[in-house]
């Protein structure tokens, strides 16, 4: 899946200073005010195409994780909004390596997925493969972020992102770190 020039051009306008990271989460900003609450997650999952039950229960798993670790120093709040501006502060430590501390998009650790784990197709990840990065990734003894990163790769993107013939194509990995997949996936659902 690549995004087309005018799917680009429909997107909200975002803020050039926003990192990789920050630009990923704001598809879910619903209303663009910084802060992502529940109902936006659950309105944003809804969009790319997961259904209801799966939407509601994720949006609030994924508002409770996150909302701590990107209010530091608030007292928490039981609605549990994330904030765009500190969701670096989510990163969690079973991960690619394709975002930087900071949020920034790392180049070399985003082909480093496919020179290591690309087998069958040069430029694609089958299920087998997005599987076996997923273990060769995880941090020793971190089950719940294993959890937390197997959700969001094989329950989430993968059944909404992959390709007639069961692939992850790398221009759609992309599309998911810089978040333009997103957008795609909302205007392709809208199009059916």
């Amino acid at each position: 899946m690549s995004a087309t020039s005018s799917n680009q051009s429909e997107e909200p306008l975002m803020n050039n200073s926003q990192s990789v990271l920050q630009k990923h989460v704001a598809f879910f900003d619903r209303n663009k005010d910084g802060v992502i609450y529940p109902c936006e997650t659950f309105k944003g999952l809804r969009a790319i195409g997961h259904g209801t039950a799966t939407s509601l229960v994720t949006a609030l798993l994924i508002n409770v994780v996150f909302s701590g670790k990107t209010r530091p120093g608030k007292f928490p709040s039981l609605l549990f909004p994330i904030e765009v501006k500190n969701i670096a502060g989510g990163k969690h430590t079973t991960d690619t390596g394709v975002y930087d501390a900071e949020g920034n998009f790392d180049p070399v650790k985003f082909e480093e997925i496919f020179q290591k784990h690309s087998k069958a197709h040069a430029n694609a990840l089958t299920s087998d493969e997005l599987w076996d990065l997923l273990k060769a990734n995880r941090a020793p003894n971190d089950f719940f972020n294993w959890f937390i990163n197997w959700t969001e790769w094989k329950f989430l993107l993968y059944p909404v992102a992959k390709d007639k013939n069961g692939l992850l194509q790398k221009e759609t990995i992309r599309g998911l770190y810089t978040g333009d997949l997103f957008y795609q996936l909302e205007q392709e659902r809208a199009h059916k």
